[in-house]
């Protein structure tokens, strides 16, 4: 048997040292453990931050009247015998202020759902159908959406009111409706344009109708965009006050129509604004933390592949 140089730098030098990665991905570990620690850490301030001013209109509208004005929301924390339901057995017992939150019930849940529902079946139509005049129609669409709502109040109010729709709550429906359209239509035609066509096809093959299609396989798929939507239409609904202000009588008066009469009426009648504002303001917060799943993938969808 020979021995060459080689094997003799290779005996001297000994067996090749095995990295030890074992520390390496501990450390590695740590560092995402510690980095994933400081984000989550930094999410929590961040949503506490944004949730103090709910908490103290929620405990500012647990007080009475001349407490708020001795001190601030946060000094019923050392006393917490400051708190009491009253101001909410007031509000309900305000005939006014339950009929105007009906009312928000009323203006926003039909709008919602109408946009929804006519906004699918357009977008489906303009991503997947061929008409007539498609393209013009769907320019026009997005034209729409550069049109700002103050340009139409007066016009459509005076429409209205040859109609007998002004100071209705279809009337404030129907506005709402015509221009949370343009933005939806364009929003759901994007998202259904990026359903693959084979599996349109293949149904197509398979006998099924545009409508069931429609219903039994873009609707599922698009249920992300769907939600999203309707998050964004009540949000907007729910929360307005231009349109209603305008457009809405005072038996049709919605609930932030009636939180502004409070304070041109009263004042700093914080008894009945506080809770009513915390009213007005917690069904949105309900419902967006209800649907947040779908709200998250409806705005992450198509943002990657």
């Amino acid at each position: 048997m020979t021995v060459t140089a080689t094997d003799r730098r290779t005996v001297a030098k000994g067996p090749t040292p095995l990295a030890a990665p074992a520390p390496r991905r501990s450390r590695d570990r740590l560092g995402r453990w510690l980095g994933s620690s400081l984000i989550q850490a930094f999410l929590v301030v961040v949503g506490l931050v944004w949730l103090t001013p709910l908490a103290g209109l929620f405990l500012s509208s647990l007080r009475s009247a001349q407490e708020n004005a001795s001190g601030g929301w946060w000094t019923s924390l050392t006393s917490p015998g400051q708190l009491s339901f009253e101001n909410y057995s007031a509000l309900l017992g305000n005939s006014g202020m339950t009929q105007a939150f009906w009312n928000t019930v009323l203006i926003s849940v039909p709008t919602t759902v109408l946009v929804v529902v006519i906004a699918a079946l357009a977008g489906y139509a303009f991503a997947w159908l061929d008409f007539p005049g498609r393209e013009p129609l769907f320019l026009l669409v997005v034209a729409l959406l550069v049109v700002p709502v103050q340009i139409g109040l007066l016009p459509v109010a005076k429409l209205f009111g040859q109609l007998g729709l002004f100071g209705t709550i279809p009337g404030v429906v129907l506005f709402h409706v015509a221009y949370g359209l343009p933005f939806a239509v364009f929003l759901l035609r994007n998202y259904f344009a990026e359903i693959p066509r084979e599996m349109l096809e293949a149904a197509r093959m398979d006998g099924g109708s545009e409508w069931r299609i429609f219903t039994r396989l873009v609707l599922p798929v698009g249920r992300p965009a769907l939600a999203s939507l309707a998050i964004f239409q009540f949000l907007w609904v729910w929360n307005d006050m231009l349109v209603a202000l305008l457009f809405a009588g005072t038996s049709s008066q919605p609930l932030t129509v009636a939180l502004q009469s409070q304070i041109r009426q009263f004042g700093s009648n914080i008894d009945v604004l506080a809770p009513g504002a915390f009213l007005s303001l917690v069904v949105p917060v309900v419902v967006f933390f209800a649907f947040q799943r779908h709200f998250v993938q409806g705005v992450m969808a198509g943002s990657v592949k």
